[in-house]
């Protein structure tokens, strides 16, 4: 190959506008309608990299073909000219934007443009286990992670291409392409089964290239159905001759040459045409029946909800690339009216502009819900922000079009800057014209190091947490200096002595000046210490962990992040069978997935009779909380020996006690969450107490006699 072979402009493939149109109208709707429209339409992104794969392999058969030989340098430019304009725009625009309305959505965000400036957001992101699907604080340029798949293929697959055309039957490319691309789909779907880390299967480009891979065998397979059409003999003529297949006979033109010669004919002459039944009018109707299917088919996947399996990851992935498969051959097959049919004038603009939406929608949407919510997108995107936010990147996206994309893509990079230095020179509206653009430049790029450099290490929900485990920490460290095991803040620490007192066994009134001692004569004087009390959560509880500490001195606690009810069961069967489970247990748990009944019968097993067990409702901005609420209320109100502590009761009007995610307090709202828990608890002190009394009271009604000491 040589880096300097011009490329043949292709002819446009029909069809591949529209499903652009479609691809990015899934991704958009899933990330600014969530979650009830298209729970599944991230799959948008699959139909991509299906069309990229197969786009790209065609361009460079189409070039080998024309030829004889591919351009890397010329195909490298192409690509820069398509993808780096829009892209360096909207990365300085969107963090200028960032920068004026700080906060969380500044956090990190220098990595962020490292990682869209080297194509490698997708690596720089796993490195720093950023999560795509649950991460309670959105990157402002996370959509940027498939731009980084791709770019990474259009390095890599030019210098690929030549291994795959050493083989000598178009069949043996497909059945690697199709073979690489299986075990990409495996090697996500293995990742995700043995309980990887999502993201990390999602984000990969070797876990995620199979739609790329899957868009290059198809090429392939259609290389010789693409075909020119086999032409009708030309009539005999004194002036040719005929030869061996391959050559012809060039005859001079009068007035110069020297005289017929025999010369082989050049590659784009010798190609291979199609058959003739790819003409027939059978195959054109069965191909457009087949991709109007499989429309509805990668439609009906995006409406599918995910799940945390292969049964997704790779599954409905899959499914929606071999379907994007068969729409493109269905749209480039010749003759095909299924490809102008879905090539209409709207789905052609938004196809044409596809890139530019996917590229502004999600930065604009995670600035809007900061600056007008106050929080992040994981707390919820209402309606009229999502609305806004599609007519912005519709209007940017045009713009970016019409203004920067098109005139790079025709003058190139250089000779864009030559005609803005030009117009500098031009007459005084030209003049000013261009000094607006260069100074709205300089602006944007200063902005954006100013907020690189303005960008906090973390969020402020990722530091309320941190800060929760540092005091634990700080409490267990004190504990082993001061030698009291009962003060630590660790369930391992509890001293066998109260974990086996029960509810309701408390010291005689004035027995004791200790904490912990309750008056049953004065229910208003009831209060348990935090030497009795077992506590199990999720971050929030590990978020209010300073609070619990200076609200219930000693308190038990054993919180992590990304904890769900499933994880409930096993710790306290572990504490119980330590014999360190105390009087009354906190579980914490319904943040991070709907409750199962199961996890809360053993909890309740595990806890025993002789134990008090307060569930903490859950508050958060996700669609699962209600049901969870209602969910841990029928569980108490069906046992004696289970409450429930009513945190979203507590919190819900002082939401500004949380941090930027609505999710995890701060210094003042894990006090609150404290308190929640300390007023449930000795709420069902009380009850105890007040049930042994009745008890009492009617022993002694039955035997007649005055038990009171």
């Amino acid at each position: 190959m040589t880096s300097n072979a011009p490329a043949e402009r292709p002819a446009r493939y029909r069809g591949l506008d529209g499903l652009r149109a479609i691809a990015v109208t899934l991704v958009v709707v899933y990330h600014l309608f969530p979650p009830a429209l298209l729970p599944g339409g991230f799959v948008g992104v699959d139909v991509f990299f299906v069309i990229s794969g197969f786009l790209i392999t065609s361009l460079l058969l189409r070039e080998h073909d024309a030829t004889g030989r591919v351009g890397l340098r010329a195909f490298w430019q192409r690509r820069a000219r398509r993808l780096l304009p829009a892209l360096a725009l909207v990365v300085v625009v969107c963090s200028t934007l960032a920068w004026l309305i700080g906060g969380d959505v500044l956090v990190h965000l220098g990595a962020q443009v490292l990682g869209a400036a080297t194509f490698s957001y997708n690596w720089v992101s796993i490195a720093a286990g950023s999560g795509y699907f649950a991460a309670a604080t959105p990157e402002l340029f996370r959509n940027f992670w498939s731009l980084a798949v791709e770019e990474q293929f259009y390095v890599l697959w030019p210098l690929l291409f030549p291994i795959f055309l050493l083989l000598p039957r178009a069949w043996a490319r497909v059945g690697v392409a199709l073979a690489l691309a299986t075990a990409s789909a495996v090697w996500m779907g293995t990742a995700v089964d043995r309980g990887d880390d999502l993201t990390r299967a999602y984000f990969g480009t070797d876990t995620h290239a199979f739609g790329l891979l899957l868009g290059v065998g198809l090429a392939f397979l259609l290389a010789p159905m693409l075909a020119r059409p086999p032409a009708p003999p030309a009539p005999a003529s004194p002036s040719t001759a005929a030869l061996a297949p391959g050559w012809m006979v060039v005859i001079p033109r009068f007035g110069g040459g020297t005289g017929p010669v025999a010369t082989e004919a050049p590659p784009s002459v010798a190609r291979v045409t199609r058959p003739a039944w790819v003409d027939a009018p059978r195959a054109r109707l069965v191909t457009g029946i087949a991709g109007i299917l499989a429309i509805l088919g990668v439609v009906a996947v995006s409406m599918l909800p995910p799940v945390d399996s292969a049964a997704t990851f790779p599954g409905a992935l899959l499914v929606a690339s071999v379907l994007t498969a068969v729409a493109i051959t269905a749209g480039v097959w010749p003759g095909s009216w299924f490809g102008p049919a879905i090539d209409v004038a709207p789905l052609r603009w938004i196809g044409d502009r596809s890139y530019g939406i996917y590229l502004w929608h999600w930065p604009l949407l995670v600035l809007a819900v900061a600056a007008f919510a106050g929080t992040g997108t994981s707390a919820g995107v209402p309606v009229w922000i999502g609305l806004g936010v599609l007519a912005a990147t519709a209007v940017a996206s045009a713009l970016s079009y019409r203004f920067v994309e098109m005139p790079v893509r025709r003058r190139g990079l250089r000779g864009s800057a030559r005609v803005l230095a030009a117009r500098l020179r031009s007459g005084p509206r030209a003049r000013i014209r261009a000094i607006g653009v260069a100074l709205a430049g300089v602006v944007f790029v200063a902005g954006t190091g100013a907020a690189i450099a303005a960008a906090p290490a973390a969020s402020t929900s990722e530091a309320v947490v941190a800060a929760g485990r540092h005091a634990l920490e700080q409490a267990q460290r004190e504990a082993e200096i001061g030698g009291d095991p009962g003060a630590t803040a660790t369930p391992d620490a509890t001293e066998t002595a109260d974990a086996t007192a029960t509810p309701g066994a408390t010291e005689a009134p004035g027995a004791s000046g200790e904490p912990g001692a309750t008056d049953a004569a004065d229910p208003a004087a009831v209060h348990v210490s935090g030497d009795r009390i077992t506590a199990v959560g999720d971050s929030v509880m590990l978020a209010s962990a300073r609070g619990l500490l200076e609200r219930l001195p000693g308190i038990a606690v054993d919180a992590e992040v990304s904890r769900s009810i499933w994880a409930g069961p096993g710790i306290l069967d572990s504490l119980a069978a330590g014999g360190v489970l105390r009087p009354y247990v906190v579980v914490a748990l319904g943040t991070n997935g709907p409750v199962n009944i199961e996890s809360l019968e053993r909890m309740a097993a595990a806890i025993g009779p002789e134990r008090h067990l307060v569930l903490v409702n859950a508050y958060a901005p996700r669609d699962w909380i209600p049901g969870v609420n209602a969910d841990l209320q029928a569980f108490a109100d069906a046992r004696h020996n289970v409450s429930i502590a009513d945190w979203s009761g507590a919190i819900s009007a002082r939401v500004d006690l949380l941090a930027g995610d609505h999710v995890h307090p701060g210094g003042e709202g894990g006090r609150l969450f404290a308190e929640t828990i300390a007023d449930a608890v000795d709420a069902a002190e009380r009850d105890h107490l007040e049930r042994r009394a009745n008890a009492i009271r009617r022993i002694e009604s039955n035997l007649g006699i005055d038990l009171t000491p």
